[in-house]
């Protein structure tokens, strides 16, 4: 079996920096027990697979895995994707339509920029994470706790979620996800940072999925429907994001890195 891998990086407009993200079209799809094996051979945060879709409304079924996991939402990955389509594949019109097993997404090319149609999942207090976070973590002072897919820790300002050094092995035993972020400075509405040893993942550079959580978060803290990003891992990446109530829009470029074969 011979398939066609392609990586780039995602949410950045310079190479090296954003995310990396491995994209592997398919005609059909594979076991999933091979799919992860090569995610795993991979050892990029994510993976992605997707084939042509038959359903109405649909272009091509979209999957995501880890090292590790299989995963419900992925960003990056899936703004990946949606270059390599629109870049590689010839694909002629302006917006894909992705159907995953978080419902369907979209995504919108103008020029150089790719634009995402992501659920918004509206993180709320949450009282009962494990007591010794902060010690976890390594930070002086949490200002809140929420929770929806993962855990959301709010820090006092963005030096914290700079100096953030967790213990990830102590992290990974929590069982959580954690995004840690705080309020930015220069012109940036929100930092953040992504934490994911559960998934194999100790640090993600940039995480769409976490953004479909901070953005209503910080829509709401903020006052704000549109906002600028910025995840301060070692490689960065920045975001523009807006707010529709149920749906949040998050925008990025894509470097394009390499094309290789891949034999099964």
């Amino acid at each position: 079996m011979q398939l066609t891998i392609y990586q780039l990086d995602a949410f950045t407009n310079k190479l090296f920096r954003g995310n990396p993200a491995a994209v592997i079209p398919l005609k059909e799809w594979l076991d999933t027990e091979l799919m992860q094996s090569i995610a795993m051979e991979n050892n990029l945060s994510e993976t992605a697979f997707f084939v042509p879709s038959t359903e109405d409304g649909i272009d091509f079924e979209l999957r995501w895995f880890t090292p590790g996991i299989e995963i419900n939402l992925c960003g990056h990955a899936t703004l990946g994707s949606a270059w390599i389509i629109f870049n590689k594949l010839a694909f002629k019109k302006e917006t894909i339509h992705f159907n995953c097993k978080s419902g369907k997404l979209s995504v919108e090319k103008r020029g150089d920029v790719l634009h995402m149609d992501f659920p918004s999942w509206k993180p709320e207090r949450f009282s009962e994470y494990p007591e010794e976070l902060m010690y976890i973590l390594k930070v002086d002072e949490i200002v809140g706790v929420y929770k929806n897919r993962d855990l959301l820790v709010e820090l006092p300002n963005e030096e914290a979620v700079k100096k953030c050094s967790p213990d990830f092995s102590a992290l990974k035993n929590t069982g959580y996800k954690v995004i840690i972020t705080a309020p930015g400075t220069d012109g940036v509405d929100f930092v953040s940072r992504f934490f994911a040893p559960t998934a194999g993942i100790d640090e993600d550079p940039v995480t769409g999925s976490a953004h479909s959580q901070l953005i209503p978060f910080w829509a709401e803290k903020l006052n704000k429907k549109k906002m600028f990003a910025k995840q301060l891992s070692q490689r960065a990446g920045e975001l523009e994001c807006k707010w529709w109530g149920d749906r949040v829009t998050m925008s990025g470029q894509c470097v394009f890195y390499m094309q290789g074969e891949i034999s099964i």
